[in-house]
């Protein structure tokens, strides 16, 4: 089973080695990775092609033009030839088990269309911080998860073919778009839990999500969660009637805080515990 690791990459060529390396250390070996540059420089550029240069298993393409995130990902799954995809950020890192980690649940578990793990959060020279503490399974089939208060994240993989058979993910989207592909997927089928660190986060003043984009992060998460409620044609959530139009980041949440409280969190728990013993 192929495993498409895909790389939106722009002029982030300085922490890529670290990328690149980790790839070629993965236990499971069919895979493929896929670099789109988003119009870097020709510096840039050729410092990703030199890096890859000898192995045919990295594939180099270029956007015309800078598209944004939303755009290069959308393409990076179009070129992909492997059953499973999975991203990964040209400035962070896997561990040497990931891909094989996730082959084996989807391998094992027929229903899956998601798999992910927790990821490490690190330094600048991508040594260990502290991991990512929120990752857990969580309830499948539920209407009404919206992946808030954030438990999916690094590392992802999805099935392919079901991909397809979404909406796809939203090219217009310049952060959440990884947001809006795990949404569109668990609605799809089963979305399992490794609990496993395979994916190492580095933090660094020029990271896409570390940066001044951080502000709008809140602003595109609601935007994510207001269309996946529309959707699933939802009307009411608990209680409260969902607007007909977005108008804010703060009148989506507020529709969701309840899924803070202690109420829901028991039954959110007893949901999963149900659904580890039968399946």
């Amino acid at each position: 089973m192929k495993f498409s690791i895909l790389i939106a990459h722009y002029n982030n060529s300085h922490f890529f080695r670290d990328c690149y390396e980790s790839i070629l250390e993965q236990t499971h070996t069919d895979w493929e990775a896929i670099i789109l540059d988003d119009a870097s420089s020709e510096n840039e550029k050729n410092k990703i092609r030199e890096i890859i240069s000898g192995d045919s298993r990295f594939k180099f393409f270029e956007n015309d033009k800078n598209s944004g995130v939303g755009v290069t990902k959308s393409k990076l799954i179009e070129l992909a030839e492997g059953e499973i995809c999975g991203f990964v950020d040209p400035d962070d890192a896997i561990t040497p088990t990931a891909i094989q980690r996730s082959i084996e649940l989807f391998q094992s578990k027929q229903d899956t269309v998601l798999t992910y793990s927790r990821f490490m959060i690190c330094d600048h020279h991508l040594k260990p911080i502290a991991p990512f503490r929120s990752a857990m399974q969580i309830p499948n089939g539920n209407l009404y998860f919206f992946n808030f208060p954030i438990q999916i994240a690094h590392f992802v993989g999805f099935r392919k073919a079901v991909y397809d058979k979404t909406e796809k993910m939203n090219p217009e989207l310049k952060i959440g778009e990884d947001q809006d592909l795990y949404l569109k997927m668990y609605e799809k089928g089963k979305v399992r839990f490794i609990d496993e660190t395979n994916y190492l986060y580095r933090t660094h003043e020029g990271g896409i999500s570390q940066n001044e984009n951080k502000k709008k992060s809140h602003e595109y998460f609601a935007q994510v969660i207001f269309n996946t409620m529309k959707r699933r044609n939802l009307k009411i959530i608990n209680g409260k009637k969902i607007p007909e139009f977005y108008t804010s980041a703060d009148e989506i949440f507020d529709l969701l805080q309840y899924q803070h409280q202690m109420p829901f969190r028991i039954r959110k728990k007893i949901q999963i515990t149900l659904q580890s013993i039968f399946g």
